[in-house]
């Protein structure tokens, strides 16, 4: 059944105007007439609709039941992610949702070769959150994770932590799944670095803030490969 995200409130009985990007998606599928497909507006749930009618740019549906179903991890993870080169950031973005995580901090450290402010941050943001929407309507989430402003890594990582704060580096004695084994689930950021990783200085920085630096093994990954496997990692250690 398709699945769309709708930003309006809903409630059952009614019968409600989609907003435009729905409508579009609605008209592209060619649902006809009285079928069934399901909304989502993130604050939990998913609702059961019917195509009450569509013209060529509305759509209306008829709300028609509700369940309570939830497919979030029982831990917010948030994944600090550098800002690495091209378009690696949109796939980073869409397979951190698909596997779960509650936040996207990107952040600006010394070795990002992609400099990001003012308009052309805001339009990369706005096309992540796009991302986030679309990858969070196909893997069956009713929650978005949320997006962070772009945060330069010295000003982000001198800020008060509120979860723990684990730093992806190949130089740490202690690996993640080492730490995930000794720990109970709990709330937590993965900081992830650009191609090349971080700097000696940005990782004793952090450490002296209170991260802890922890590895993925032997193999050096690239950095849109490891903070997916780091994710995965805990999920299967954890027994999520």
């Amino acid at each position: 059944m398709p699945r769309f995200y709708c930003d309006m409130p809903l409630s059952l009985g009614e019968t409600i105007e989609l907003p435009p990007d729905v409508a579009h998606h609605i008209h592209v599928l060619r649902l006809a007439a009285d079928e069934s497909f399901t909304l989502f507006n993130g604050e939990g749930g998913e609702y059961t609709a019917r195509l009450a009618g569509a013209e060529k740019k509305r759509a209306h549906a008829e709300i028609l039941s509700f369940s309570a179903r939830e497919a979030e991890l029982p831990f917010a993870l948030t994944i600090a992610q550098a800002l690495p080169e091209s378009s690696k950031m949109d796939w980073i973005v869409e397979k951190a949702i698909e596997l779960g995580a509650a936040a996207i901090q990107p952040i600006l450290s010394q070795r990002c070769v992609v400099r990001l402010s003012g308009e052309r941050a805001e339009k990369r943001l706005a096309h992540w959150q796009k991302i986030i929407v679309a990858a969070s309507e196909q893997c069956g989430r009713n929650r978005l994770a949320h997006l962070h402003d772009l945060a330069d890594f010295k000003n982000w990582i001198s800020q008060p932590a509120q979860k723990t704060r684990l730093l992806l580096s190949p130089r740490a004695s202690l690996s993640l799944s080492g730490w995930a084994r000794s720990n109970q689930q709990q709330a937590l950021t993965l900081m992830v670095g650009p191609e090349g990783g971080f700097t000696t200085n940005e990782e004793d920085l952090a450490l002296s803030k209170g991260a802890q630096l922890v590895s993925m093994g032997p193999r050096i990954l690239r950095t849109e490969t490891a903070g997916m496997s780091a994710l995965a990692t805990l999920t299967a250690i954890w027994g999520i």
